[in-house]
C-alpha cells in the first residue's frame, strides 16, 4: 500500500510539470469549477462548530488549500462514513478531509495525498473490565464503523478467531463514547483521536496496539481532477511550517493522561463552572472566555478562596502586586479576582511579539504568567541559537526545560527558571480548554438533534392542529 503512494507521488511530481486541463477527468461538468467541495464528519480534529466559529485540524488545512488555491470552500459535514465516502466515488466531492487512515482496501478505490501524520491503531476497552492482550483474547463484543478505516484493517488482517460487528449509523468517535458508556465491549480507535475523546471520557482505555503508525491523509476520487491533486501536492511541499504549526495546536499536549485529574474536572465542569461562567464571559475581553475558565481551573480548581503558601490568591491566584496592577482589592472575591486575572491575561497578550502568530500567543503569555516574561524572551532566544523558530510554541516549548540547566541559564539574561513546570502549566491548562470546547460542541450538537427530532414529530402528527376549532 504504501508502495503505491509513493508511486502515485512520483507521478504527480512528473506531471505537476506538464500543463493540465481544469476539467474534471469523469463526464460530471461541475456547476462552478472555482469551488472546492469538502467532505469531512464531525470530531475535535476534523471539523467542529461553536457559534460562529469553526475549528478543526482538517478543516483549518483544507481551508489554507482553498486559499493557496484560490477556490471557493464548500463543507459537506457527515454522520458517518459510507454516504461520504459514496460521495467521493460518484464526482460529488472533491476531496475528504476526515482523518482517513490509508489501507489497501481504500487505495484500490481512491486515490490518497501525501500523510499529514502517523497515528497508531488501538483496540479500545472501558476500564474496569476485562483487557485483552491479542486478538485471541477478546471477551465480549467489538464493534467498528461501517467503511472505516478499522473495519477494513480487520479484514486485512482475516483473523480465524477474531468475531466483530459492523455499525452503519455511528462513525469512530461516537463508537468510543457508546464503549465509555459500556454500551459496547470494544472498539478500534486511532491514537490521537483516543487522545482527544479522554478529556471527556476518562474511563477509555487502550487494551493493546493493532497497527503501528498508519498514515492519515485526504482521499480524492479515482476519477478526480489532475490539476487539484497536482495542487494539492504543491500546497504540501510549500506549507510544511503550516503543517507543523497545526499538528502543535491540535495534537503537540495530548500526550500526558491524568486520569484523577480529568474526573475531578469533568466533575467541576457540572458542579462549580455554571456559579461562574457568565463572569468568565463578561470579562474574558479579546481572550475566550472558556480560555480564562480553563486557567482559573488550573490555577484555583474554580475555588474562590483558594490560597498557596506563596501568597497568591482567590479564583485567579493572584499576587498582591498583580491584584493591586489590576484595580483589585479583595483577591477572595470571585468576580474581582476573574476581572482581574483576565484583564492581566489581556495585558499579557498585548506584549506578545507580534511574530508570533495569533493562535499561539495565549501559549507564551501563559508561560510568562508561570515563570516571568524575562525567562520566557530568554526561551525564545536559545531556541533561536539551537535553529528553531522562537516564534513557534512547538519548538519553544521544547528548550524551556533547558532553563533548569546550568550549561543553558548561565548564559541567559534572567538564569535560572522552572521551564518545565511552564510546559506543564501551558498544556494542561490546553487540555482543560480542550474539554471545554468538546463538551460545549456536544451540547450544541445534542441540542439540534433534539430540535430535529421534535420538529419532525410535529409536522408528522396531523391530529396536532384537528381538535382545536
Amino acid at each position: 500500500m504504501i508502495r503505491r503512494f509513493y508511486i502515485f507521488v512520483l507521478v504527480l511530481i512528473v506531471s505537476a510539470c506538464q500543463p493540465h486541463s481544469s476539467a474534471p477527468r469523469n463526464d460530471q461538468k461541475r456547476s462552478d469549477d472555482n469551488t472546492l467541495i469538502v467532505g469531512t464528519t464531525n470530531g475535535p480534529s476534523t471539523y467542529l462548530t461553536l457559534g460562529k466559529n469553526t475549528t478543526g485540524f482538517d478543516y483549518e488545512l483544507v481551508q489554507k488549500f482553498a486559499d493557496y488555491s484560490h477556490r471557493q470552500l464548500q463543507i459537506k459535514v457527515y454522520q458517518n462514513l459510507t454516504p461520504m465516502l459514496q460521495d467521493l466515488s460518484d464526482g460529488k466531492l472533491d476531496i475528504v478531509a476526515a482523518g482517513m487512515g490509508y489501507t489497501q482496501l481504500r487505495s484500490d478505490r481512491f486515490l490518497f495525498g501525501p500523510p499529514l501524520y502517523n497515528t497508531d491503531i488501538l483496540l479500545v476497552y472501558r476500564t474496569g473490565e476485562w483487557r485483552p492482550r491479542n486478538l485471541d483474547d477478546i471477551r465480549g463484543e467489538l464493534v467498528v464503523a461501517s467503511r472505516s478505516s478499522h473495519a477494513e484493517l480487520l479484514r486485512e488482517l482475516n483473523h480465524p478467531n477474531l468475531r466483530w460487528t459492523l455499525n452503519k449509523d455511528y462513525d469512530p468517535e461516537e463508537l468510543l463514547s457508546m464503549v465509555a458508556n459500556g454500551e459496547y465491549d470494544y472498539t478500534i480507535a486511532d491514537e490521537s483521536m483516543l487522545r482527544l475523546s479522554r478529556r471527556l471520557h476518562p474511563r477509555l482505555r487502550t487494551a493493546f496496539t493493532i497497527k503501528e503508525q498508519q498514515p492519515i491523509g485526504w482521499m480524492f476520487a479515482p476519477t478526480g481532477s489532475d490539476e487539484l491533486i497536482s495542487e494539492v501536492l504543491n500546497f504540501w511541499q510549500n506549507q510544511q511550517v503550516t503543517l507543523k504549526h497545526l499538528q502543535e495546536k491540535y495534537f503537540g499536549h495530548t500526550q500526558g493522561f491524568d486520569f484523577v485529574d480529568t474526573r475531578a474536572f469533568i466533575r467541576a465542569l457540572d458542579s462549580r463552572l455554571p456559579k461562574y461562567q457568565a463572569l468568565f464571559e463578561k470579562y474574558s475581553g479579546d481572550l475566550d472566555w472558556r480560555k480564562i475558565a480553563a486557567i482559573s481551573y488550573q490555577e484555583s480548581h474554580w475555588r474562590p478562596h483558594a490560597k498557596s503558601p506563596t501568597g497568591v490568591r482567590g479564583m485567579m491566584m493572584l499576587t498582591l502586586p498583580t491584584a493591586k496592577q489590576m484595580g483589585v482589592d479583595n483577591r477572595l472575591d470571585a468576580e474581582q479576582s476573574i476581572r482581574g486575572g483576565s484583564a492581566y491575561m489581556n495585558h499579557l497578550v498585548g506584549r506578545i511579539p507580534e511574530s508570533i502568530p495569533e493562535s499561539e500567543r495565549l501559549w507564551f503569555a501563559l508561560a510568562a504568567y508561570n515563570i516571568g516574561f524575562g525567562h520566557m524572551e530568554d526561551g525564545r532566544v536559545l531556541a533561536q541559537k539551537q535553529g528553531l523558530n522562537p516564534s513557534a510554541w512547538a519548538d519553544v516549548k521544547t528548550v524551556l526545560p533547558l532553563l533548569e540547566k546550568r550549561k543553558y541559564y548561565q548564559h541567559t539574561r534572567h538564569g535560572y527558571a522552572r521551564g518545565s513546570e511552564a510546559v506543564h502549566y501551558v498544556n494542561n491548562i490546553r487540555r482543560y480548554y480542550d474539554t471545554l470546547v468538546y463538551l460545549q460542541s456536544a451540547q450544541e450538537k445534542e441540542h439540534e438533534q433534539e430540535q430535529h427530532s421534535q420538529s419532525i414529530d410535529q409536522n408528522s402528527d396531523p391530529s396536532d392542529t384537528s381538535n382545536k376549532l
